[in-house]
């Protein structure tokens, strides 16, 4: 079976690398990259660590409003998808990519298989919302991470096809840990590009959100509550928010803060695991916390991922000080149950529905 993945960012470039290595023995697939993270350090590096295949078609597609880079996406993966013809269009999670590419794809008739299917916030207001919840919706096969998403879908009548799969960041992490990504590097790429020497004790930091970095006020109250913690935090800074970033430090004189460059995945996977707490707004670093056994805060207004919140072993917090360093606090007490997540297998199980299930038609 013939296949185009189209990924644009980060979260999909691990999920990617996992799916490929077992894809890719059993059918023939075309990979395409958006652009939509286009610095080196939010992508290129990605490919290089984690070995996965140079893109057939990079596309270079960034910037502008979300109408006018989903416009263009759409476009340029529709010229991809008539020239390769394929039996299919697979995409991952909720991104602008995501969403171009599967309506590229169904408007060609061309079956979309959806991975990390039925996750819902309960707002359209979030950008990612939207475009979750259309790709679910003109999509042929449904591949959900966890038992939450799947009552999603059963809510809005989609539950026939769909499978609770696992997760693929699952399998990412369980195999990446083993290629270096256990324990964290002596040094850092520091945000000037001076390394860092990495503390036996530290807090890790993720937030890159818009709701948390259009405007200095959220991010301050985020920083203020790393810098009063009693070891350094140490915070890889997004390229859209380094101006503002390094703005703040001088401003607010933060000493216990510092700030790194963009990550590799490895580098982050050890970190995630070696911090003594975990603050973030992202989805994926949030699940990377539950997998590693490492209480996690999310400055976010919805539970993406309401399964790591059992326990409190994640937890909710606004964009305020006070409320931040009040959930760090906060004891969780760990689930002894099997991982809602899946086994680590995710990947598997996926290729193993389209060889049995997809060619049933």
């Amino acid at each position: 079976m013939k296949i185009v993945t189209v990924v644009g960012a980060r979260p999909q470039f691990i999920k990617a690398a996992a799916m490929s290595r077992v894809l890719r023995p059993r059918h023939e697939e075309i990979l395409v990259h958006t652009g939509q993270h286009y610095d080196p350090q939010m992508s290129d590096v990605f490919f290089e660590e984690l070995h996965i295949p140079r893109p057939d078609y990079d596309l270079g597609i960034s910037g502008g409003t979300h109408a006018q880079m989903t416009a263009r996406m759409l476009t340029a993966v529709e010229e991809v998808l008539r020239k390769e013809a394929p039996d299919a269009l697979l995409v991952y999670g909720d991104t602008n990519s995501t969403l171009a590419a599967a309506l590229a794809a169904v408007k060609l008739h061309i079956p979309v298989l959806h991975v990390e299917a039925g996750n819902r916030l309960g707002s359209l207001v979030n950008p990612e919302e939207v475009n979750r919840v259309l790709t679910d919706h003109i999509a042929a096969m449904l591949f959900a991470c966890v038992p939450s998403a799947m009552e999603s879908l059963r809510l809005e009548n989609l539950a026939g096809h769909a499978w609770l799969a696992g997760d693929p960041m699952l399998d990412a992490f369980h195999y990446y840990r083993g290629l270096g990504g256990d324990r964290p590097p002596e040094t850092l790429p520091g945000i000037d590009g001076a390394p860092v020497r990495t503390p036996e004790r530290f807090y890790y930091l993720t937030c890159h959100r818009e709701e948390n970095t259009r405007d200095d006020a959220p991010l301050t109250e985020v920083l203020l509550a790393m810098e009063s913690l009693p070891c350094p935090t140490l915070y890889p800074v997004h390229p859209r928010n380094r101006a503002a970033a390094e703005r703040l430090r001088r401003s607010l004189g933060l000493a216990n803060v510092r700030l790194l460059s963009p990550l590799g995945y490895l580098e982050s996977v050890a970190l995630v695991a070696g911090a003594e707490r975990i603050v973030t707004d992202s989805g994926g670093v949030q699940r990377e916390a539950f997998f590693a056994g490492v209480p996690c805060v999310t400055v976010f207004d919805y539970a993406v991922w309401p399964e790591t919140m059992v326990g409190h072993c994640n937890v909710l917090a606004r964009p305020d000080r006070l409320d931040i360093l009040n959930k760090l606090s906060v004891t969780p007490a760990w689930p002894v149950q099997a991982s809602p997540f899946g086994d680590g297998h995710a990947c598997e199980t996926i290729v193993g529905l389209l060889d049995s299930d997809f060619r049933r038609g």
